[in-house]
């Protein structure tokens, strides 16, 4: 998990700066806005612009309500292309060129899958094999098709059911910094649960400190990073997973056997921005240490630090090449 300090404002003097943050629930988590500005009505202006346009991208975006742009899609993209909003197509599109990178390790076709298991957490069961079967049947980003030119989605098969959630939070955090740098605000972090989206350093700093911490989330940092213009996502099991015939599951799955990841393990990904972050987070987790550390590599701006272990190990930390030169 990372935690946060740190943010300047149009072309205002550091020093007439102040420290404003804001929270507010939306996709299952609090985000933060953390920003400097040189006066209250500036600070809420640009926190009433971060969290209205994340409020919409969670209605836009959510796999809980079979109203939501992504679900109407699903539920006509296998009879004929379905026009998306920009954003979506853009969640979209960002999420294929993951899925491709990673050969499937990420993949937002994952919904039936995620269905299912949750599911299975709640009833404290293994799923049913025929259950399991047929929600593997609609699962593979190649099912998925965009349209550049027309963005439309376009889905192979009847019952594909795409789930964002190991994109959506980093891109509503990009698109939040975003609104802000709009109305002015451009020292400025916005935290979507383990997703960080940041802009320009805090007034006097280099950059914000961003403490990473081990797979309990409350023992001291296992190091701590100092960025700006950036995105920094971790990705883990520490809170959500459940136990069944004395095996630990983790809420991520492999997109590709439709199963859990087993053991423990927390991926922090640092990159260009916090959509790329959350996505190359989720894939770094299923591919494991020795594929995932080398996807890393293979892709510009990106660094990634993952800690894993089996039961009855000690953790085991691996970072990629960039990373280790920090």
């Amino acid at each position: 998990m990372a935690a946060l300090t740190g943010a300047a404002t149009l072309h205002a003097p550091a020093h007439v700066l102040r420290r404003y943050e804001f929270s507010s629930p939306h996709m299952g988590t609090t985000v933060r806005v953390v920003l400097y500005a040189p006066e209250d009505a500036i600070a809420t202006r640009g926190r009433d612009a971060a969290f209205a346009l994340i409020a919409d991208l969670d209605r836009r975006l959510t796999d809980y309500r079979d109203d939501s742009e992504l679900m109407r899609a699903c539920a006509d993209g296998w009879r004929h292309p379905v026009v998306l909003s920009p954003d979506v197509y853009d969640v979209l599109a960002r999420g294929q060129v993951f899925a491709e990178r990673s050969d499937g390790a990420f993949d937002m076709t994952v919904g039936a899958l995620s269905k299912l298991w949750r599911h299975a957490r709640r009833q404290g069961e293994w799923p049913d094999a025929k259950e399991l079967e047929d929600a593997r049947s609609v699962v593979g980003f190649r099912l998925m098709t965009l349209d550049a030119s027309a963005h439309t989605l376009s889905l192979a098969r009847q019952g594909v059911r795409l789930d964002l959630g190991g994109i959506a939070k980093g891109f509503a955090a990009d698109r939040a910094l975003q609104a802000l740098q709009e109305n002015g605000i451009r020292r400025a972090m916005v935290v979507a649960g383990g997703d960080i989206a940041m802009g320009d350093a805090p007034p006097d700093e280099p950059g914000w400190r961003i403490d990473i911490v081990p797979f309990d989330g409350v023992s001291p940092p296992v190091r701590a990073v100092t960025l700006a213009h950036a995105g920094i996502s971790t990705s883990g099991d520490a809170e959500q997973f459940m136990e069944l015939g004395g095996v630990r599951y983790s809420h991520v799955l492999d997109p590709r056997t439709g199963k859990p990841l087993t053991g423990r393990s927390a991926v922090t990904i640092i990159a260009k921005d916090a959509t790329t972050s959350d996505a190359m987070a989720k894939a770094v987790a299923v591919l494991g240490p020795d594929a995932g550390i080398r996807l890393a590599d293979a892709t510009p701006g990106v660094r990634a630090l993952m800690g894993f272990a089996t039961p009855g190990e000690a953790v085991r930390w691996v970072a990629s090449s960039d990373w280790r030169g920090h």
